[in-house]
C-alpha cells in the first residue's frame, strides 16, 4: 500500500505562485511513477504533470512553462512548483502514484485546494 498526503494550497492572486508537496509512504518502492491530477467544478479531471522513477517528467499544455513537477527522495516527497497562476488554475490538486504491476495511477491523495483569485 502506498499512501499520500498533500499540502501546500491556499488563496493566490493571479501571477502569484504555490508549492505543493505530496508526502509518501507505505510500499513507496514499488512506484514508478507519480503524478498531479486537478479537478475543477464543471471541468474533466487533468493530468497535469507526471515523473518517472528515472526522473522523465511530463507537463499538460495547459500548464506548460508554468508548473514544474519535482521530487526529492531523501524525504519522499514529491513537489509541483506553480508560477503565474491564473484563475482557470483553481481546482482541488490530488498527487497520485502508479506501481510498477499497473498501467493506471491507482493510488491518491485526499487532495488540496487552490484557488486563484483576485
Amino acid at each position: 500500500q502506498v499512501q499520500l498526503v498533500e499540502s501546500g494550497g491556499g488563496l493566490v492572486q493571479p501571477g502569484g505562485s504555490l508549492r505543493l508537496s505530496c508526502a509518501t509512504s507505505g510500499s513507496i518502492f514499488s512506484i514508478y511513477a507519480m503524478g498531479w491530477n486537478r479537478q475543477a467544478p464543471g471541468k474533466q479531471r487533468e493530468m497535469v504533470a507526471v515523473i518517472t522513477s528515472s526522473g522523465t517528467t511530463g507537463h499538460a499544455d495547459s500548464v506548460q512553462g508554468r508548473f514544474t513537477i519535482s521530487r526529492d527522495n531523501a524525504k519522499n516527497t514529491v513537489y509541483l512548483q506553480m508560477n503565474s497562476l491564473k484563475p482557470e488554475d483553481t481546482a482541488v490538486y490530488y498527487c497520485t502514484a502508479r506501481s510498477r504491476t499497473s498501467s493506471t495511477y491507482d493510488y491518491w491523495g485526499q487532495g488540496t485546494q487552490v484557488t486563484v483569485s483576485s
